[in-house]
């Protein structure tokens, strides 16, 4: 499972080959969600100001996130996305 960026103790990562739709997974202390990339859509829970962050960071980095998803596809090497500051 890459790790496409890490903020505040939260993993972001894609699975290659992963089914629609366009998703990444949230890590944190034992937890762990999916998040829609296109609707923010969230399955599993998260500690609430952990996914304030989460959604935070989804937001700023869709495009990046899209791309990231395509790449997974084709399981070729997915890029880094700046973290949360």
């Amino acid at each position: 499972m890459p790790v496409i960026s890490r903020f505040l103790g939260i993993s972001i990562a894609m699975y290659w080959r992963d089914h629609g739709p366009p998703h990444f997974h949230a890590k944190y202390s034992g937890h762990e969600i999916r998040v829609d990339i296109l609707t923010g859509e969230v399955h599993g829970e998260f500690p609430k100001r952990a996914l304030r962050h989460v959604l935070e960071w989804h937001g700023m980095h869709k495009k990046e996130l899209i791309e990231n998803w395509q790449l997974c596809q084709k399981n070729e090497a997915l890029k880094l996305i700046e973290p949360l500051e």
